[in-house]
């Protein structure tokens, strides 16, 4: 095909030239010396395409003659720079692959042909590039002085770069990361604050900023972390709910005393109080740094639709409200009420309502209650235990000695209870 656009293209030549130079009967004279020349305009003019071709081939023999030592010198740093490169490329291969001693000494070839090619020295993403795999291949084999070196010199080089240097936030990250498998969170933290903004709210960052904070043993900071990967989509929906409900737990078991404890509730989230494993957690912890009134207060909204829980919700308020039952307010009293049929169906509530009426003193209600704990064989052998403790001192207080010593023997024995 390319054969036929030729021919059809000297085809058009020679017609144009026939056709214009077919009728040119002009001449040339030319003197020099007293002697003269003549000639045809077409020879002339034939000529002077020819003169000039010579010319400009001439020009281009010499400028190609001339420049032969800068291309062969362009030729080797093009054949040194694919030699850097396809090391750079296999180091990262066998990294993936495993083959850690062999990716870092390829790394290192990389780095040496770099060295020892001036031009090439300029490029100190590359280089930086090379001693970051070199880092990760050296924290696999756990060389963990080598690797630091790295890591800083990996910095440093990326440092010259021109922003954004993803190189360094690259470093950083992988810095951060070993720090926290040698089980170093100040390092790892300090690593992650030098992240740009940007950088620090990325999924990765906030993964490491978490798992360094837990092993801190920062839970506030934790918790503020966890939160903000739940935003960003980092765990799912279910994941979330677990982590950020086990972090506050964590947050509140920090607290040495009422008014710690109290300041910190006052930090969580909303969505955290109003957690019901979060607040019955959170009502046992303040009753036992002895604040039961204050620990009411923070179980009563989610009494008011204690229906609506889920069963595993329900036996943790029952679990936070017996434990909290010291000066149990009358107004208690009507959502006490409300729940008796749901605890019908809630062993743990059935003992949590009776030990709560026999605190008013309302020994019938809570009787029946106590006794329909005591018997069901779902409920826990520590729960089963109290529900007969509570009803030999009921029993006790109404002079039914051989009934109370019979619920004792009970509580002592719960196994053997019909």
């Amino acid at each position: 095909m390319r054969s036929i656009v030729w021919f059809l293209l000297l085809a058009i030549v020679a017609v144009v030239g026939a056709t214009a130079l077919g009728a040119n009967d002009g001449l040339i004279t030319i003197y020099w010396l007293g002697w003269r020349a003549d000639l045809s305009l077409n020879l002339f003019l034939i000529t002077l395409v020819l003169v000039y071709l010579g010319v400009y081939s001439l020009v281009r023999g010499l400028d190609s003659l001339l420049g032969l030592p800068e291309r062969a010198k362009r030729w080797r740093l093009g054949q040194r720079d694919r030699l850097a490169q396809a090391a750079l490329r296999e180091g990262l291969a066998l990294y993936m692959a495993g083959r850690y001693t062999r990716a870092h000494k390829a790394c290192q070839k990389a780095v040496a042909i770099q060295a020892d090619t001036p031009e090439l020295a300029l490029d100190a993403e590359f280089t930086a590039l090379a001693h970051l795999l070199s880092a990760g291949s050296l924290h696999r084999l756990q060389d963990r002085p080598r690797r630091d070196e790295h890591l800083q010199r990996a910095i440093e080089l990326s440092q010259l770069t021109r922003k954004p240097r993803a190189t360094e936030e690259g470093a950083r990250l992988l810095g951060a990361e070993c720090a926290l498998e040698d089980r170093d969170a100040a390092r790892a933290l300090r690593d992650l604050a030098e992240l740009p903004p940007g950088v620090a709210r990325r999924t990765q960052a906030l993964r490491l900023k978490l798992q360094a904070a837990r092993l801190a043993r920062q839970p506030v900071e934790a918790l503020r972390t966890a939160r903000l990967l739940a935003k960003h989509q980092g765990f799912t929906a279910s994941a979330a709910e677990g982590l950020l409900r086990t972090l506050a737990t964590e947050t509140l078991d920090s607290a040495r005393d009422a008014d710690q404890l109290r300041n910190l509730w006052l930090h969580l989230d909303a969505n955290d109080r109003r957690d019901p494993h979060v607040v019955a957690h959170g009502a046992r912890r303040m009753a036992r740094l002895g604040a039961p009134r204050e620990a009411r207060q923070w179980l009563a909204p989610i009494w008011d639709r204690l229906t609506q829980l889920q069963p595993d919700a329900i036996d943790a308020q029952a679990r936070a409200l017996s434990e909290n039952l010291l000066g149990l307010e009358a107004e208690w009293l009507p959502r006490l009420d409300a729940c008796n049929q749901l605890a019908l169906r809630h062993p743990g509530l059935a003992l949590a309502l009776g030990l709560a009426l026999a605190e008013r003193q309302l020994w019938g209600k809570a009787r029946g209650m106590l006794l329909s704990a005591a018997n069901d064989l779902q409920l826990d052998l520590e729960r089963r235990r109290t529900a007969w403790a509570r009803l030999g001192q009921l029993a006790e207080q109404e002079h039914r000695e051989e009934e109370a010593a019979r619920f004792y023997r009970l509580a002592a024995l719960p196994d053997r209870a019909e």
